[in-house]
């Protein structure tokens, strides 16, 4: 997931990518009881390298600013917070679904200005 703020023109063109942006990477797996997990989080150059990484790789990007502050202040390899469940569980919804797959019960219940990347198996 990133934010993007509306970018400093003069930094960006200085740096080659928004300072402003944050980039939240999660994971979780199909069938687990477990909440989704954080697995990577960034800003500025760090968060272009996850964005370019989830591009190359095929993995959903989704934009939502506030997801984007809430998930990116949660320790890598920490579970989503309890606030955060909601928009999480419609984020893996909608990748489910473009991957032509159909979330369990379970899935949906226990289911990102930024960009949101779902990593499903």
């Amino acid at each position: 997931m990133t934010q993007n703020r509306p970018p400093n023109d003069e930094a960006k063109a200085t740096a080659g990518f928004d300072p402003d942006q944050i980039a939240v990477a999660l994971h979780h797996d199909r069938g687990s009881p477990h909440a989704p997990k954080i697995v990577a989080t960034g800003r500025g150059a760090v968060a272009e390298q996850i964005l370019q990484l989830a591009f190359a790789n095929g993995v959903k990007v989704r934009q939502d600013a506030d997801l984007a502050e809430i998930l990116a202040s949660v320790d890598v390899d920490t579970e989503i917070p309890l606030e955060a469940f909601a928009a999480v569980a419609e984020i893996l919804s909608y990748v489910y679904r473009a991957n032509g797959e159909t979330p369990t019960p379970t899935e949906e219940h226990t289911s990102t200005d930024g960009q949101t990347q779902a990593n499903t198996p």
